[in-house]
């Protein structure tokens, strides 16, 4: 699932744009202040919706120039009520991705959040995002913000087996075979232990026991 960072002060508008994305299968993470996007440059984010004029003293292209000392490949739209060329010349210098004046429709912002997520994830579909965690599948990586998690093959895969099947329950022998493999023979309470190990080291992960038969994230 992809992570929409959107900085709007215009609350109405924010949680319409909110509601449009999430229906896009997004994940939405809203800042009406610039400082707030500031402090949140580093998380899980794969694109940011920036309004150029915001409410505090921190303008849009303060962000900007702020996910660019961090980042140079994260894509960024700008939004604003001023329909002027210095504005787009100046986000464009900036970094940004795309720019849309104000008032604009819901649907053609999702169109442009849509297309520039194929062009700049087409050959990217590895990273998995949950709450602060990064997941990179292909590379085995795991990150809270910044900081390195260090899985065991095991708890890596037992990972991937919550992440990719939210919500749904396993039992203690499906796990056993997914992580495992089928030719394992031994106590299933193996299972026990590596998800003890996981949470440990992934606090953050809501995995719930299912009493006399499994688990579920």
């Amino acid at each position: 699932m992809y992570t929409i960072c959107l900085v709007e002060d215009e609350k109405d508008l924010s949680n319409l744009i909110k509601v449009y994305l999430e229906k896009e299968g997004y994940n939405v993470i809203t800042f009406e202040k610039g400082g707030d996007a500031i402090t949140y440059i580093g998380s899980p984010c794969h694109l940011w919706i920036l309004d150029i004029m915001l409410g505090d003293d921190i303008s849009g292209y303060d962000v900007i120039k702020a996910i660019r000392e961090k980042d140079s490949h994260i894509p960024v739209i700008f939004t604003s009520a001023r329909d002027q060329d210095l504005d787009k010349i100046l986000g464009l210098e900036l970094g940004s991705d795309d720019y849309i004046t104000k008032p604009y429709s819901s649907k053609e912002l999702v169109l442009r959040v849509n297309n520039i997520i194929k062009r700049v994830y087409k050959n990217s579909n590895t990273l998995i995002t949950y709450k602060d965690y990064a997941i990179d599948v292909e590379e085995r990586i795991v990150k809270d913000k910044t900081k390195d998690i260090i899985l065991t093959t095991l708890e890596f895969d037992l990972l991937l087996l919550f992440i990719k099947n939210e919500r749904k329950s396993f039992s203690r022998e499906e796990i056993l075979n997914s992580v495992w493999g089928d030719d394992y023979f031994g106590s299933d309470r193996v299972v026990d232990d590596l998800v003890r190990r996981l949470r440990k080291k992934m606090p953050k992960l809501n995995i719930s026991a299912i009493y006399g038969y499994g688990y579920r994230l």
